[in-house]
């Protein structure tokens, strides 16, 4: 038990202190907003940068663990999807409603948690689901640029939905790292010292970013938001594991960090994207505070649960 407090409470503790510290006005109101911007913008790519810039193509290359995660997070994505469509018949909606089922927060709470958990190696599995996160995202962009632009020519959307992946800073990162990595290239050590600077600040900051957005006021929870959480934090998780482990047989630390990233909370991304397309964000809102919670039991359960075999 002590084992699961240690690598759960700095990681949720993070999270209390940012709903503390709006809930008392300690920070402002548009805390949230300007702290996510900081993440997103500037000291996430920083560490994705960093980690990628310092890695070989052979760390990255797991075609087992991308399979396991990828494919958990694509039969949840369509099946939350097609749930979705049948009751609406809007394809931005349906899109959202399965990003929001399908998109762990590998980014805010992955990396802090699988290092806490399985030590370091556990930051390149990490990483390795944030490139799956991020085509996730693409794949949930294409299908809203199609439902939103559908009056528009079938090229004009493809440049939309290009133009939006390649100014996509948590994308753009990891990639200059690696090309960066496999050119050989070096970075002198004041930059070098920066970029670490930055990296240290993109988990905690994150952490609490999340915890502002969560004392944000919301609407009354919704059967759908029910639905979606629960896909997120068992379903997903459940379809990850049993890739990753009876059926592809990958070792522990793979199938471990599989289950772990498969059950994050949703993060905030959808949302994000939601604003962006000025869509609904009510149903992606309202998944986030339910997952973010109900994570803390299902993934205090499975830490403990692994721990004691």
């Amino acid at each position: 038990m002590l084992y699961v407090i240690n690598v759960v409470l700095p990681v949720f503790a993070l999270i209390l202190i940012g709903y503390v510290c709006g809930r008392t006005g300690k920070l402002g109101i548009n805390a949230s907003t300007e702290l996510n911007r900081f993440v997103v913008w500037v000291a996430l790519p920083a560490q994705l940068f960093h980690f990628a810039s310092n890695s070989s193509w052979q760390s990255l290359w797991q075609p087992g663990f991308i399979a396991a995660f990828a494919g958990a997070c694509l039969a949840v994505y369509f099946l939350i999807f097609a749930l979705s469509w049948f009751r609406k018949r809007d394809l931005s909606a349906a899109s959202f409603a399965g990003l929001s089922a399908s998109y762990s927060n590998t980014g805010y709470m992955g990396i802090p948690l699988c290092i806490l958990a399985l030590g370091q190696d556990g930051f390149a599995p990490a990483v390795i689901s944030t490139f799956v996160v991020f085509a996730m995202f693409a794949l949930a962009t294409i299908f809203v640029e199609v439902g939103v632009l559908s009056h528009k020519k079938s090229h004009e959307i493809a440049w939309s939905v290009v133009k939006s992946l390649c100014t996509n800073p948590l994308l753009i990162a990891p990639v200059a790292g690696l090309l960066w990595s496999f050119g050989g290239l070096t970075i002198d050590e004041p930059i070098e010292q920066v970029i670490s600077f930055l990296a240290a600040a993109a988990s905690p900051c994150a952490l609490v970013s999340i915890g502002l957005f969560l004392m944000q006021k919301r609407e009354q929870v919704s059967s759908e938001a029910w639905t979606v959480s629960f896909a997120k934090l068992i379903i997903q998780p459940s379809l990850a594991w049993l890739l990753a482990g009876p059926i592809l047989g990958l070792p522990d630390l793979w199938v471990n960090a599989a289950v772990i990233l498969s059950a994050l909370p949703t993060g905030t991304g959808p949302f994000m994207l939601a604003q962006y397309y000025e869509a609904d964000g009510g149903l992606i809102s309202r998944v986030v505070f339910l997952t973010t919670l109900g994570s803390l039991a299902t993934l205090s359960g499975f830490l403990l649960w692994n721990k004691g075999l």
